[in-house]
């Protein structure tokens, strides 16, 4: 299983960043590529709360669907849901922890076993791709936590 951990330290308290973590509808206004996640069941942000996503994968699909299910809620601290798609589920944790008057942000992607040329394609694009846009993801969420 492929695995992809990137961190960021946003110059702001845990309780400004969780809002834009917890709120799964805010995510595309952090994200390097365009999409659009909609709450189709339960309460936002709530354990068991269910979404549907569409958005880019690279290489080159624009229109990519995924059914979202957030597993586990530590508010503040923690935050994880799940996508699945026709590879599998992929699971997305976000991890808040204080440092000095900031928060660290840590988010881990764990990826199922792909299929296709998904299983050809993740090992060549996350290390390079796939890092560089978790970085400039992380990057826009200090951005829009610190109100720059």
């Amino acid at each position: 299983m492929a695995q992809l951990l990137i961190s960021e330290m946003i110059d702001a308290p845990a309780s400004a960043v969780w809002p834009w973590i917890s709120d799964i509808t805010k995510h595309s206004q952090w994200s390097p590529k365009p999409y659009s996640v909609q709450l189709t069941s339960g309460t936002n942000g709530g354990v068991g709360s269910k979404y549907s996503s569409v958005g880019f994968v690279p290489p080159a699909e624009k229109n990519h669907k995924n059914e979202v299910e957030v597993t586990e809620v530590v508010p503040n601290s923690k935050f994880v849901f799940r996508a699945h798609d026709e590879n599998g589920y992929f699971i997305n944790t976000f991890t808040l922890q204080a440092v000095g008057s900031g928060t660290q942000v840590t988010f881990q992607h764990d990826f199922p076993k792909m299929k296709g040329m998904g299983r050809i394609l993740l090992p060549l694009l996350l290390p390079s791709v796939g890092k560089r846009d978790g970085m400039v993801r992380l990057g826009m969420l200090k951005a829009k936590v610190e109100g720059k």
